[in-house]
This record gives structure tokens, C-alpha cells and sequence, in this order.
């Protein structure tokens, strides 16, 4: 089977103060579907509080990230038989979180 990554921006999710609940609890219903299906494997939300760093191949530390690179928002990774059922999962989420999800496959890893 394939991982699948399905993300969106923090800057998509547009809800007002009265439908976020709503929105939260349609979410968590979507991944508990996922759990209780055995594909997922990992989600969550970026802590946007705590800032990125970029450790060199050098091992030095640096608060400098790749141009383009900067994560926000929430994801979810899930290992699937089919492109088609990531896509499936894909629209669950989008509807439950009411804004598009980027869909990206895990290339496959024997040793993972």
C-alpha cells in the first residue's frame, strides 16, 4: 500500500467563530472514520508558534528555511491501496474542514 500526504494551508481554512466547532468536530469524525478503516498513520496541525530552523549537513543550526518551504495548516498521512481511495479520503477531509486539501504520494520505502 501507498502513504498518501493530504495537507492544507492555515490560510485556507476560513470559518467563522461559530461554524469552527462545528468544523473541528466534522474533522475528528472524518480521521476517527480513517482510524476505525486502519489507514491512518499520522496527522495533525503545525505549531506555528514554535518557528522552523534548517539543521545544515554541516550539523550547525540555522533560523534560515529553503525559499518557498514555509508549513502551515494541518495534515494528514494515510497508507491506501489506490490513488483513487486517497482521493476518496482527500474529499472527506476537504468537505469536514470546508477548504480544498492538497493531495501528494510517498514515493515507496522497503525499509519504512
Amino acid at each position: 500500500m501507498t502513504k498518501y500526504l493530504i495537507t492544507f494551508p492555515a490560510e485556507a481554512l476560513v470559518v467563522s467563530d461559530e461554524e469552527f466547532p462545528i468544523v473541528e468536530a466534522e474533522s475528528r469524525a472524518v480521521i476517527e472514520e480513517a482510524k476505525a478503516a486502519g489507514v491512518y498513520v499520522f496527522g495533525g496541525g503545525i505549531n506555528e508558534g514554535a518557528a522552523p530552523v534548517l539543521v545544515s549537513a554541516d550539523g550547525s543550526v540555522g533560523t534560515e528555511i529553503y525559499p518557498g518551504s514555509e508549513l502551515t495548516g494541518g495534515f494528514t498521512v494515510l497508507e491506501l491501496p489506490t490513488r483513487a481511495d486517497a482521493v476518496e479520503w482527500a474529499r472527506k477531509i476537504a468537505v469536514a474542514c470546508r477548504c480544498a486539501q492538497e493531495l501528494r504520494e510517498f514515493h515507496y520505502d522497503p525499509g519504512s
